[in-house]
């Protein structure tokens, strides 16, 4: 498994082991391959496992995209909940939403780029169980950029439209990061956090 594979702490509700070995697999199939190409076999063969073994964990593939989707959006939510949260101001709360939301992105890149691009391939209750997390996470972004609209911090016209806007320009780091190139993700997630600001008119007084 690659080093991304090997942080376990991301999966720590998923147990037992081999439940999680399986899920890290999976993550590693999905995002080499795409959910589609990869089949349970190949799953199973990362895992170290047999493919019977695999279906006494997950009855099915979606199965496990499923639980790859919603621990991954769990926690990317919980981390945007945090910063709109938190203290300081309208500014300071969503520089932290983005540098942290960023960081996840790119840190564990090959987990964030099955958990937002291969939604289309869940079931449809399962879908939809995805779409609530994003309203949601959508939700907590756009509570701190009205709030600081409301305290005259930010000159942002279109509240909706720029929160979708600050939410894909973190999100599509997933797509791009590479852990051997030249940024680190502390050092993306300072730059857009930065590109946040701009974003929302904010000037510093």
């Amino acid at each position: 498994m690659g080093a991304e594979g090997q942080q376990g702490g991301q999966w720590a509700e998923v147990t037992p082991d081999a439940a999680r070995r399986l899920v890290t697999a999976a993550v590693e199939a999905f995002a080499e391959r795409g959910y589609h190409a990869t089949t349970t076999r190949d799953i199973a063969g990362r895992a170290g496992m047999s493919p019977a073994a695999l279906y006494i964990h997950y009855k099915t593939k979606e199965e496990l995209l499923y639980r790859i989707s919603i621990v991954g959006h769990r926690l990317a939510l919980d981390i945007l909940r945090r910063a709109r949260d938190g203290a300081g101001s309208p500014a300071d709360r969503l520089s932290e939403a983005v540098r942290s939301f960023v960081r996840w992105h790119a840190e564990h890149h090959t987990t964030a780029r099955v958990v937002q691009y291969e939604l289309g391939a869940l079931a449809e209750e399962h879908y939809a169980e995805i779409v609530t997390l994003r309203r949601d996470t959508d939700a907590a972004v756009r509570a701190i950029i009205e709030d600081g609209v409301a305290a005259g911090e930010f000159a942002a016209p279109d509240v909706p439209g720029t929160t979708l806007a600050v939410l894909s320009l973190c999100i599509d780091v997933a797509r791009w990061f590479n852990a051997e190139g030249k940024r680190t993700p502390d050092e993306v997630g300072e730059l857009y956090a930065d590109l946040a600001l701009r974003m929302v008119g904010y000037a510093k007084k």
